[in-house]
């Protein structure tokens, strides 16, 4: 139940974002459920990937280019849903920061934080 919820309520983020960031485009609610669907599945399978092979930027970045890795994952996200495009590197980068705060935010309003 609570990974429904969640992936209903970063939907519903992400059509708020898209509504408010310009070069964030979303066709419906239904592509913004499935955008939380495979990004969640990018998030647990590929994005591991990336932080280890990119380790050493990481480090000598404190840990900023973590967020590089995040526009990445949300680029890739891109080519894999149809009715979902982010216009430049710049767009996903701002649209991640943006997500991550508000899903920090509305999880610890919902009681569901990790």
């Amino acid at each position: 139940m609570k990974l429904i919820l969640r992936l209903l309520v970063t939907a519903a983020l992400v059509l708020l974002i898209a509504n408010f960031l310009p070069g964030v485009h979303v066709a419906s609610f239904a592509t913004a459920v499935i955008v939380a669907v495979v990004l969640g599945l990018l998030n647990l399978f590929i994005k591991p990937i990336l932080v280890i092979l990119t380790l050493p930027v990481t480090f000598i970045t404190l840990g900023l280019f973590l967020l590089v890795i995040n526009a990445i994952i949300i680029l890739l996200c891109t080519n894999i849903v149809g009715g979902f495009a982010v216009d430049t590197f710049w767009t996903a980068l701002f649209f991640s920061i943006i997500l991550s705060i508000l899903q920090s935010i509305t999880y610890k309003i919902l009681g569901d934080d990790k």
